[in-house]
């Protein structure tokens, strides 16, 4: 009978180790996808989100009609937004219109898509259902959101006059058009915020909420003093959304009525100024870097508040 002489531990060892490295060696085709794959990202971020705003930015310092070649740009410095805050009064409106918006978004439909999270978050009878209710306004574009709004506040045939009796023209009119947009908007925004704050309370602990129940807290103290801090990351990213939506806003006012007649907002005035008939480029360059200033001061405060939690 014989036996086989095992093979020397060293060998053995080298042909364990060599496995893994012909393995991880990548081929020339393979390096050509990962290259692919990194470069391809950076080009087209470069070429649809830095170059446009750089060049915003820049243009933002000239004075240009857009019409003919570059050479007609002329360099202004800062007159832009000298006359931005001096000469141009739709502005300041526009600012507190603005303003107005956010706050409605963050004190009353942000809130509301939360409640309606945690409220479907119980998995009730009919919860997809109302799920999918709340959420299809979110599908929907702006513009569609707008139109369809319009048939609620016609002032002649319109749902909510028939409802009330009266005859508003909720739309038409300058003292109450701008909560009608921002009802219109958050009534879109809501679902978003629910369907956010729906999936973030799919990944907290359950285990949390146990112990809580079986130390006597109620379903509200469990939800503040237990799952809403666990959530501080969403939390962070909806009041962020929230500040961005309430900057951003545009394309409800502008099917309204182009951000005319007590519907000025900073995006509109951005629009009427680059492709209306004033064709100002570089004065509505400057607005549209004012929007970019006031919306990086809130991305910055969440990178800084999500670094330090890391960092924590």
């Amino acid at each position: 009978m014989t036996t086989s002489t095992p093979a020397p531990v060293g060998r053995a060892k080298r042909r364990r180790s060599a496995a893994p490295q012909s393995l991880g060696r990548l081929t020339g085709k393979d390096l050509a996808i990962v290259i692919a794959m990194s470069i391809l990202p950076v080009l087209v971020v470069g070429a649809f989100v830095w170059f446009p705003a750089i060049a915003t930015v820049i243009l933002s310092f000239t004075r240009w009609d857009g019409i003919g070649d570059l050479s007609r740009i002329e360099f202004v410095g800062l007159d832009n937004y000298r006359d931005i805050v001096t000469n141009y009064p739709p502005f300041w409106p526009a600012l507190t219109h603005n303003v107005i918006w956010l706050l409605a978004l963050f004190l009353v439909f942000t809130p509301l898509g939360m409640l309606l999270g945690v409220l479907l978050d119980k998995e009730l009878r009919g919860t997809k259902f109302y799920q999918s209710a709340l959420y299809l306004p979110v599908v929907l574009s702006g513009a569609l959101v707008g139109f369809i709004w319009q048939l609620m506040y016609s002032r002649d045939q319109g749902f909510l006059n028939a409802v009330l009796g009266t005859s508003i023209d909720w739309y038409g009119d300058p003292s109450i058009n701008l909560y009608a947009a921002i009802i219109a908007n958050g009534w879109r925004h809501t679902g978003y915020i629910m369907l956010l704050y729906l999936a973030g309370l799919k990944g907290v602990d359950m285990s949390l909420r146990e112990a809580a129940a079986l130390d006597g807290a109620s379903e509200v103290g469990t939800f503040f003093r237990i799952v809403f801090p666990v959530m501080r990351d969403t939390n962070i990213l909806l009041l962020v959304i929230t500040f961005i939506e309430g900057l951003r806003a545009f394309d409800i006012v502008w099917v309204i009525n182009k951000g005319r007649n007590g519907l000025e907002l900073i995006s509109t005035l951005v629009t009427q100024n680059v492709v209306g008939e004033a064709s100002r480029v570089g004065f509505g360059s400057a607005l549209a870097t004012v929007m970019l200033l006031i919306s990086s001061v809130f991305i910055i405060i969440q990178l800084r508040i999500m670094l330090k939690g890391e960092g924590a």
